[in-house]
């Protein structure tokens, strides 16, 4: 099977990249919305597909994942050296390289949202405006300085060396945090974590939120997708933006009532189940003595990168 993608998936990207301008058609804004909830489709199915992978972190078992993406979540918050959060960025990057995933598709999610929340937000406390310090590279320079206030604008103002070293501690620890926790869900399926979080102790109402927010997303972009298809193939010609407008409204309106209906569809059928406010686990297997010694040794690397 390999890295096989399902042909209705494939048919959608196809179309989907044609719309988005290697045809000569203009793109709409709803046409552009469905595309990006056929890569959401096709983006649980690859996660899906790297999680069944035969490979090093596939065959640890859950909860030894859980434990590690914890543990390395406060390690990564504690340490106040861009050395060690080096480290542990390529101490996860390794992870990824023998648990055999897509190095480009991971890291380009990783380095988005790093950049995003870590630089993009955390650039302007690099100023003297904001974060005193030794100036080295200077931007601007006033006549006097101003005070207003409890702010205080200097008359040189630059970035400094004590604020550059935070953003880039902020960008690494976001970095790695994310690029930890998507390790996690790239080799671990869905009900593994829940079966993982559940012997944590984790409350039964929020894994039962987890599980069905997780499995609607998916429900919810299919629907769309089909709506917006069977619409389009009873077009013969473009329709004005007022009335694409009037036709998002009333599917608004109509996915709110069909989600009402299977809400309550799905509690009937937990109760005439058996369901009883309470989420059982049958069958956990025994740890190995690879989900043992890997448990182990990704402690023992969490404390040394506890110590240095």
């Amino acid at each position: 099977m390999g890295n096989r993608v399902p042909s209705f998936l494939l048919d959608r990207s196809s179309s989907a990249a044609f719309a988005r301008g290697k045809g000569k058609m203009r793109t709409s804004f709803i046409e552009k919305s469905i595309c990006h909830l056929a890569d959401v489709i096709k983006t649980g199915y690859v996660q899906w597909e790297s999680a069944s992978r035969i490979a090093f972190l596939q065959k640890i078992d859950a909860r030894i994942k859980v434990l590690f993406l914890l543990f390395y979540v406060v390690i990564i918050s504690l340490k106040r050296d861009l050395i060690s959060e080096s480290s542990i960025g390529g101490s996860i990057f390794m992870l990824a390289v023998i648990s055999r995933l897509d190095l480009i598709d991971l890291y380009k999610r990783v380095l988005f949202w790093a950049f995003i929340f870590g630089f993009v937000m955390a650039f302007p406390s690099a100023f003297n405006i904001i974060n005193q310090g030794e100036i080295i590279f200077p931007v601007a320079h006033l006549p006097r300085s101003y005070s207003f206030w409890i702010y205080h604008i200097p008359e040189e103002i630059g970035l400094t060396r004590e604020g550059i070293h935070g953003v880039l501690m902020l960008t690494l620890r976001v970095m790695n945090s994310l690029a930890l926790s998507f390790l996690v869900l790239s080799t671990t399926s869905l009900p593994e974590i829940i079966r993982a979080l559940k012997v944590l102790r984790v409350p039964d109402s929020f894994l039962m939120i987890i599980t069905l927010t997780y499995k609607y997303i998916f429900i919810f972009a299919r629907t769309v997708e089909d709506m917006f298809l069977a619409k389009k193939s009873r077009l013969a010609v473009q329709t004005s933006n007022a009335e694409a407008r009037r036709w998002i409204t009333g599917r608004i309106a109509f996915i709110f009532r069909k989600t009402r209906l299977r809400c309550e569809e799905i509690f009937k059928a937990m109760l005439s189940r058996g369901f009883a406010d309470e989420i059982r686990i049958y069958k956990f297997r025994k740890l190995t003595a690879l989900d043992w010694s890997t448990g182990i040794c990704l402690f023992m690397i969490g404390i040394l990168f506890l110590w240095i």
